[in-house]
């Protein structure tokens, strides 16, 4: 089964707020947790994406669901205009482990190449413990740029580390 790409539209927001509402039930799944993610902070997302960076659904072929989504946006100082920020990913449980992720992530950043030279880099912070994550970020050639040491609250009573990460556009024309 090969999903549909697309670029989402405001129509979608119901169903990336379910989709959200699913993945962040699973602990990791997001940063915020389920009862967090609610349709104003997901429209928010959307509107943004859509007026400043690239946000993408993969819909399954023979439904209307919405198997992942994967957004990022500049922020507003203009000093960052040519930065892409708080990148989400989220793919449903059902559909992990099938490479839906990879192919979200590839045609944003093709995506950036081909029509987006004003922006220069693409960034994203991962768990300090999701090493798994980490790791595909560098394969997808993300390059680790610190660590923001106790960031996280891990709900246990520890704290972890975030770990910022970027990766650079080589088509950039600034």
């Amino acid at each position: 089964m090969t999903p549909i790409l697309r670029s989402a539209t405001i129509e979608d927001i119901p169903q990336i707020h379910s989709l959200y509402r699913e993945v962040a039930s699973n602990v990791g799944g997001l940063a915020r947790e389920a009862d967090e993610i609610t349709m104003e902070y997901v429209a928010n997302n959307v509107m943004k994406s859509l007026k400043t960076g690239i946000i993408l659904i993969a819909q399954h072929p023979q439904e209307i669901t919405i198997m992942g989504e994967i957004h990022s946006y500049a922020l507003e100082p203009r000093v960052f205009s040519h930065v892409l920020s708080e990148l989400t990913i989220a793919v449903h449980p059902q559909f992990q482990g099938m490479g839906l992720g990879r192919m979200l992530f590839q045609h944003l950043l093709q995506e950036v190449e081909n029509t987006r030279n004003d922006i220069l880099r693409v960034e994203l912070i991962a768990r300090e413990s999701n090493t798994k994550a980490i790791h595909f970020y560098q394969q997808l050639g993300f390059q680790i740029e610190g660590k923001l040491n106790r960031r996280i609250n891990s709900r246990n009573g520890s704290y972890e580390a975030d770990i910022p990460m970027a990766w650079f556009n080589k088509y950039f024309k600034g």
